[in-house]
């Protein structure tokens, strides 16, 4: 099914003028460097190629004869390589000399007689070249160092098409793909047509943390790998073509340029997507929402808009087709999920639906997220989530923190509807006990994992005793892990107000995990501590400690007559949101200010 899905998407982009999708055959590559020659293949000119607009040169995407699967051997690239093959010089490489010389044979054999003048000069070129004339030649050494194993492709003196598209080039590669093939035949699994199967399948690139070199979704590199005799390829036989097309276009798909909005990373998976229409508008605007819900730095707000427009449409059980444009509720939309694995890649999830189903689920993801006062521009990407749930060292979560399996489950749970994983809201708990850090998107996940699980089990009829979970403050919330929240949250106000801005530590900072975790053990030692600074408050601003000790008083009359002595994670979750909850509310008026402000202000209750 994936192999398939992306042999039609090749199909689809080769199509496509402006895909600038390699042809069969052909691969797009980082190319660095172009020799210019002349007729009797002396060097004319060295063409730097790289894009210098930004602060590092970067090598420029170029459609050349597809590279061979190397390893440790020495196997040279038709017509362009790396400076070790086609000079001989390497700032790496310990055998440019024997890489140079299977280049000079490579070409020799594959070119010889023929009467193509570039072709000619090429050969010219190798017979006269060698690795000491790269510090010497003029051409060569304005560039330095910077050349060293940078990949290199030829052009012929007076013409702009380089030297593997001239028409001659292209018949030569031709033959040559045509040698040394085994030629076992039997049915694609991908096509279902009688044709070469392909022995090896080419590397896919750009996945992260996989082999610079790429790596494999389909490979039988061990004899514990094969069955009945078979070799490689053979034991799940996929054809040439259909090899080539879906491996060229994934690798399109996982390309890292800033105009790819396809693909995005989600811990240690690395995602792509696209769409499925009969009309190109409506897959490119299928494809525009997704990217404005998975990226989390889209900045367009034209865009960002009409995601939020598709969702009110989702939501009022509206068809998509009524925002006008292309959207078709009836595209269907797939999105991978590939992890790497050693030289082989993992398949993280691999979903596909139509973008009416997408949307629902989109609507819902955000739905169970909601919180009010919203703290946010725009609703936080699963990158965005799945990054909270890493410890923050020197005041920043990195991604590489991310638990692999919990970010996969996340997004798979995003993309189906299905509950979000358990460890998410155990992860989150532990954070909060570990850092006290309870930012807007820690607790807009809590809140998302609880609400999702009691929307699901009222929809498939199971019995719970837990009510809605809260978007804002609620105070007829009976929940004990809610009310010790919103009672945890009154009692660092109240220390604020008594010690002022310049306490070192809160109670949060110091008891936040015991206190969610072990309420009967905690909670009475807050109690005391706050009467302190009540009184103290009574003698410096009597109508704010009225305030305040009426705040209290409401929560614990609310409480059952005993604390728990624990709370279950699901608890602890809710405990999180209740003091989000109670300390947001500070912020919602004017006249509802925390007491800090007050304080400052000079104002009293």
């Amino acid at each position: 099914m994936i192999l398939a899905a992306l042999n039609d998407y090749y199909q689809r982009l080769l199509d496509e003028e402006d895909s600038g999708i390699a042809s069969p055959g052909y691969s797009q590559e980082k190319i660095g460097y172009a020799i210019m020659l002349d007729g009797d293949g002396i060097v004319v000119d060295v063409i730097d190629l790289r894009d210098t607009s930004g602060k590092k040169p970067v090598p420029r995407l170029v459609s050349v004869p597809q590279p061979p699967k190397r390893a440790s051997n020495i196997s040279p690239c038709f017509l362009w390589d790396k400076t070790s093959y086609v000079l001989g010089v390497s700032a790496t490489s310990k055998r440019s000399e024997q890489e140079l010389a299977a280049f000079k044979a490579l070409h020799r054999e594959a070119l010889t007689g023929n009467d193509d003048p570039g072709l000619r000069a090429l050969l010219a070129f190798l017979d006269e070249w060698t690795p000491d004339r790269f510090r010497e030649d003029p051409h060569f050494v304005r560039h330095g160092d910077d050349m060293l194993d940078a990949n290199i492709v030829f052009r012929f003196d007076g013409e702009r098409v380089f030297l593997h598209d001239r028409p001659a080039a292209r018949e030569a590669w031709s033959r040559q793909q045509g040698r040394g093939v085994d030629g076992v035949r039997g049915m694609c699994l991908v096509t279902g047509e009688q044709s070469l199967v392909a022995r090896l399948h080419p590397a896919i690139k750009g996945v992260s943390g996989a082999q610079s070199s790429g790596a494999s979704i389909v490979s039988f590199n061990l004899d514990a790998f094969t069955s009945y005799g078979k070799s490689q390829g053979e034991n799940a036989p996929v054809s040439e073509q259909a090899a080539f097309a879906y491996t060229t276009a994934l690798n399109h798909l996982l390309r890292r340029d800033a105009g790819n909005r396809q693909r995005i990373q989600i811990g240690d998976a690395s995602v792509v997507f696209w769409a499925q229409a009969p009309d190109k508008g409506a897959a490119d605007e299928a494809e525009d929402l997704l990217a404005a819900a998975f990226d989390p730095k889209a900045d367009d707000d034209r865009v960002t808009q009409r995601l939020h427009d598709a969702l009110e449409l989702v939501r009022q059980k509206r068809p998509l087709r009524d925002l006008g444009g292309h959207l078709d509720d009836d595209t269907r939309i797939f999105v991978l999920g590939l992890a790497p694995n050693a030289s082989r890649l993992s398949i993280r999830f691999w979903e596909t639906d139509t973008l009416a189903h997408f949307a629902k689920r989109l609507a819902d993801h955000y739905d169970d997220l909601e919180l009010k006062p919203r703290p946010w521009r725009r609703v936080p990407s699963p990158q965005a989530l799945a990054l909270v749930t890493a410890p923050i060292y020197d005041g920043k979560p990195k991604a590489e923190d991310v638990p692999p399996l919990l970010a996969g489950e996340f997004a798979r749970a995003v993309l189906t509807g299905s509950r979000y994983p358990q460890s998410v809201l155990a992860t989150i708990v532990m954070r909060f006990r570990a850092d006290g850090v309870v930012s807007p998107l820690r607790v807009a996940l809590c809140k998302g994992v609880l609400a999702r699980a009691a929307r699901l089990d009222r929809e498939q009829g199971r019995n719970t005793d837990k009510g809605e979970v809260p978007v804002s403050l609620d105070l007829n919330c009976k929940d004990a892990g809610y009310l010790l929240g919103r009672l945890f949250s009154s009692l660092e106000n109240v220390q604020r107000a008594a010690l002022g801005r310049q306490i070192n530590a809160t109670i949060r900072d110091r008891y936040y995990g015991a206190a969610s975790a072990t309420p009967a053990s905690i909670f009475p030692v807050l109690l005391r501590n706050a009467q302190n600074h009540l009184s103290k408050l009574r003698k410096e601003k009597a109508g704010l400690a009225v305030t305040l000790e009426k705040e209290i008083g409401q929560i614990v009359d609310a409480l059952p007559p005993t604390l728990p002595r624990s709370l279950p994670i699901e608890e602890q979750g809710r405990f999180a949101i209740g003091y989000y909850h109670q300390t947001q509310a500070r912020f919602a008026s004017n006249d509802a200010q925390d007491a800090t402000e007050i304080e400052s202000e000079g104002e009293t209750a």
